[in-house]
């Protein structure tokens, strides 16, 4: 079954992140908590992880893009 994983709200005032990298590609294997990409807010760099294991199956953003909590970022073939 496809998820569309959204970037969860990594902090109280944090509503906006700059996306790194993305630490994981297309067709990569992921397990519940595997970080996905790293972002930086205004005061750390976090890592974004998976909420549920499955296979990669596209990145919607790419690196040093400016995306917003509750963005679509990433579709799962969730197992």
């Amino acid at each position: 079954m496809k998820m569309t994983v959204k970037l969860p709200r990594l902090g109280d005032t944090v509503d906006e992140v700059h996306v790194l990298e993305w630490l994981k590609q297309p067709g990569d294997v992921v397990a519940v908590g595997d970080p996905l990409m790293s972002v930086e807010t205004d005061k750390a760099t976090v890592d974004v992880p998976s909420p549920v294991a499955g296979t990669l199956a596209e990145c919607l953003v790419t690196a040093g893009q400016d995306i917003a909590t509750g963005d679509p970022v990433a579709v799962l073939d969730a197992d």
